[in-house]
């Protein structure tokens, strides 16, 4: 700004003193060329005196380096010339100043000399004997008033040029100081220069506005953010170049990268080679996708580029935890080929002797047995095909089961009536013990666990073995304890002895019976119902199932 300042003030300054000086000089053209004329007029006449009195002998020891004097004839003949000869001068009659001084006893004029190049004031004075005395001299022109004024000229400018300087200077600190202490947060308040009062208006509106939008953006940022830390998916987006815009933490955890990699590349903070090659193809504007194994399992990634107007100018990458996914779609694999297999078996007993009994093969006194063969083969085909629409249910959920008051001890106690012939033929004893114990609970799902743990109690008990039910209240739960003194199961099978299917000894599956769903009916039962199961058990000796029930209602 001092710049700027100085430069005005400096141009002002030598306007104004160019305009002086040539006005100036122009008054003193005017003036020095009428005193010239004066003088010349005055030397011309007091020569013409001197020439009359003494005659051309005084041109003798005249000095004549100021002026040129000439002596003309009254018909124009030059007589006498003090710069050139006279005898080679051209006639002069016609000379301006000439017919003047011959008309009227004097004459002046002015003329540019072709001979010598400059500016001239002529004078001449007729004489007595009608003679003409004539003197003539170099005007002062513009020029030399210009080289006479130059040394003073530059004087005034380097004099001008400190002072506009200085002045700019003090200038610029008296206007920039009031202007810097401006309180621009709130432009209102300042009062220092009306003239900038318009200008503080709009400033303060544009501050409102700003502010407005400064705190929306504010609050869209932290909604985005409470957003986006809250996802247990992965989420990164990237600009054009690959940098790193915006990352969430569950993307640092299963990319393994540090929380401050914004602004950096994503290539160079990223290490998995598979997820670097999507981001690759995404910058080219393809949606690229992949399973691929991240900390704490397979995880789908998705890069997504963000076009405009057909150009790239970011991308999305999303990480979806699919583990429990591909977890889930195994178990229906799985659960699909076990379903498969178990029906084919029964399928293959009754269809083999089915055809036994069709080909005549059968003796008629066997007739009762095979029957009773395929009978009990298509039974459990029945019961298989019932606990896995029951599973399947417990799958969906229990939005449309109602719940409801259930004593304990009533629903074992009729599981123990059911199960008496069965223990009978195995030789067990059931004994219940216990008073009312009641819970809220879905009754269909109640009575199934208690059935099915006291029914595995006596299918896989010894001859002679013993199955205790006990009920009762702890800590403000209702406790279910089913003991029996069974085979036992081994350490390395008691955590998959909840899975569909799984059979602890599956060469004794079909003496046993059942269809190896009952404690998973078990266990998801328990689940909707928010019991917690515990099992504990030792080979040869028996096992003890605990499942503790809620009182109240479980909340969802």
């Amino acid at each position: 700004m001092t710049k700027r300042v100085f430069r005005s003030i400096f141009l002002a300054s030598l306007a104004v003193l160019l305009a002086a000086v040539v006005l100036i000089l122009g008054a003193l053209y005017t003036y020095f060329s009428d005193v010239q004329a004066q003088q010349l007029r005055q030397q011309t006449a007091l020569i013409a005196h001197a020439l009359e009195t003494e005659g051309v002998s005084y041109f003798d020891g005249l000095d004549t380096s100021d002026c040129r004097i000439t002596w003309i004839a009254a018909d124009g003949t030059v007589l006498y010339d003090s710069r050139s000869d006279s005898g080679g001068m051209e006639n002069h009659l016609e000379r301006e100043e000439v017919k003047a001084a011959l008309a009227t006893g004097f004459g002046t004029s002015f003329r540019y000399s072709d001979t010598l190049m400059e500016r001239y004031i002529y004078t001449a004075k007729r004489l007595s004997d009608g003679t003409v005395l004539r003197l003539s001299a170099a005007q002062n022109t513009v020029p030399h008033l210009v080289l006479g004024v130059v040394k003073p000229i530059v004087l005034v400018i380097g004099i001008a040029v400190a002072l506009s300087a200085l002045l700019a200077g003090q200038l610029t600190k008296n206007i920039v100081a009031p202007l810097n202490a401006l309180n621009l947060d709130d432009p209102m308040s300042n009062r220092e220069y009306s003239e900038i009062q318009p200008l503080l208006r709009r400033l303060d509106s544009q501050q409102v506005q700003l502010r407005a939008q400064s705190q929306e953006l504010r609050q869209k940022q932290k909604e985005f953010n409470t957003v986006t830390r809250s996802l247990s998916e992965g989420l990164v987006l990237m600009n054009s170049s690959g940098t790193v815009l915006s990352i969430n933490p569950a993307a640092t955890r299963l990319l393994e990268i540090t929380p401050n990699c914004l602004g950096a590349d994503f290539g160079v903070a990223n290490r998995n080679a598979a997820i670097s090659a999507l981001v690759e193809k995404a910058l080219t504007g393809e949606k690229a996708e992949e399973n691929v194994a991240l900390t704490g399992g397979e995880y789908l990634a998705a890069a997504s580029p963000v076009k405009s107007d057909g150009a790239v100018f970011g991308v999305v990458l999303l990480l979806f935890d699919v583990t429990q996914k591909q977890k889930a779609e195994a178990l229906r694999r799985e659960f699909t080929a076990n379903v498969s297999h178990e029906l084919k078996t029964p399928l293959h007993a009754i269809s083999g002797y089915a055809e036994l009994m069709k080909d005549g093969l059968v003796p008629p006194e066997d007739t009762r047995h095979f029957a009773e063969k395929i009978y009990g083969e298509a039974q459990r085909m029945i019961d298989l095909v019932e606990d896995t629409l029951r599973l399947s249910r417990l799958d969906e959920g229990a939005a449309d089961m109602q719940w409801a008051p259930i004593d304990l001890y009533e629903t074992a106690k009729s599981a123990m009536q059911e199960l008496t012939a069965p223990a009978e033929l195995k030789n067990v004893s059931i004994q219940l013990e216990g008073k009312k114990t009641v819970i809220q609970g879905i009754p269909q799902l109640v009575s199934g666990i208690v059935f099915n743990l006291m029914d595995n109690a006596v299918k896989y008990n010894k001859d002679g073995g013993l199955v205790i039910v006990r009920l009762g209240e702890e800590k403000g739960q209702a406790v279910l304890t089913v003991t029996d003194t069974g085979i036992g199961i081994s350490p390395e099978h008691q955590e998959r002895v909840f899975e569909r299917f799984y059979r602890v000894d599956k060469s004794h599956s079909k003496e046993i019976g059942g269809t190896g769903l009952g404690l998973s009916i078990v266990k998801h039962a328990a689940l909707i119902l928010g019991a917690a199961i515990e099992l504990d058990s030792t080979v040869g000796k028996g096992t003890i199932v605990t499942v503790r029930f809620p009182v109240e209602k479980k909340v969802e």
